[in-house]
């Protein structure tokens, strides 16, 4: 059974939208819930149709969600890390702390955190 897809709650969808497109999603498409809910459906270039992460938007919701201390992230590639973090640093996305390697020889990697405070691991490709 191959994993589909990823949920996260949000508390805009146009902020959300613009940030996961800042790092190369795009909106597959929109699905409302009755009155009660829109999910927004992503993914990355060469998914065709099949989205990777759903952006769930819950109608009237005001107050931030609770992250937990169970879940991590999400992890996306780039070929260029600092070119990558460059091009997000002009749309004000800045990682928590500059690139670092887990292990020498290892990838540079760094993290980011989108509006709604859910972490996102850039790594950089060989």
């Amino acid at each position: 059974m191959p994993l589909i897809h990823t949920c996260y709650r949000i508390l805009e969808i146009e902020r959300s939208v613009a940030f996961y497109e800042a790092l190369g999603f795009a909106e597959v498409r929109r699905m409302p819930i009755r009155d009660e809910a829109i999910n927004v459906f992503m993914n990355m270039p060469g998914d065709g149709d099949a989205p990777r992460l759903e952006l769930t938007y819950n109608v009237g919701r005001e107050e931030p969600y609770e992250l937990g201390s169970g879940y991590g992230h999400i992890a996306i590639t780039t070929p260029d890390l600092d070119g990558t973090l460059a091009q997000l640093a002009e749309q004000g996305i800045a990682p928590e702390k500059p690139p670092y390697r887990i292990r020498e020889g290892g990838s540079r990697l760094c993290f980011v955190r989108d509006p709604d405070g859910y972490r996102v691991e850039i790594v950089e490709s060989a």
